[in-house]
């Protein structure tokens, strides 16, 4: 039986569209040592794919300082990740392929982002510009962020569409989790931390593996 296109298409930015990742874990990694924590993989888990104040809330547990202290070492985080990412951050291997054959194909894509609006606004004006998002949501856009499935069910619904009809495409385990607790389908293509298999989660190497029939396909399985 053949399967329709995605609905729409809701691509993730850091690690997935962006090689921010890495900028993102020197900056943890930074303030952590203002704080004087040295960062280990230990704690990649509780820093790549998450938001800024679980990033900020970890580096205050780890350090045992004061909780009263977190909106300002958010507000570092936040602070120097964008100075970095407004320098300029490159292209995933693939992903300006995929996105110009999603808008030829006329497949509506979304960014949705665990980032603050002002990372997310920096990066579609800098590394994605001219990218004919229909629309961009930051971890400001929703009560809860990545893990929780809120940013992916508002992005289906923005677009009007159930979200089993729509394909999340991610790196991350938090933001593979956010997609599945959603309803979407998951096309994975991890960066720095592997991702567990699961039902509705297909694998790619590279973006460059990925076009219109992949995602297809994700329903499919999902």
């Amino acid at each position: 039986m053949k399967t329709t296109a995605p609905a729409a298409v809701l691509f993730d930015m850091d690690g997935t569209l962006v090689d921010t990742e890495v900028l993102w874990w020197e900056t943890a990694r930074e303030v952590a040592a203002g704080l004087g924590h040295r960062l280990t993989d230990a704690d990649a888990p509780e820093v790549v794919g998450r938001a800024v104040a679980d990033t900020a809330a970890h580096l205050i547990g780890v350090t045992g300082g004061d909780s009263s202290t977190l909106p300002r070492t958010a507000a570092e985080l936040t602070d120097s990740f964008f100075r970095k990412v407004d320098a300029g951050a490159p292209l995933r291997p693939g992903a300006a392929g995929l996105l110009a054959s999603l808008e030829a194909a006329g497949v509506p894509f979304a960014l949705v982002s665990a980032s603050p609006r002002s990372v997310v606004d920096a990066v579609v004006a800098g590394s994605l510009a001219g990218v004919d998002f229909a629309f961009t949501l930051s971890a400001d856009d929703t009560v809860r962020t990545k893990p929780h499935p809120d940013p992916y069910r508002a992005a289906a619904e923005r677009f009007a569409a159930d979200p089993a009809a729509c394909v999340a495409v991610e790196d991350s385990p938090d933001g593979t989790a956010s997609a599945d607790a959603a309803g979407c389908a998951v096309l994975v293509v991890p960066s720095l931390l592997p991702v567990a298999p699961g039902r509705a989660r297909t694998f790619a190497r590279s973006l460059e593996e990925v076009d219109l029939g992949v995602l297809t396909d994700c329903l499919r399985r999902s």
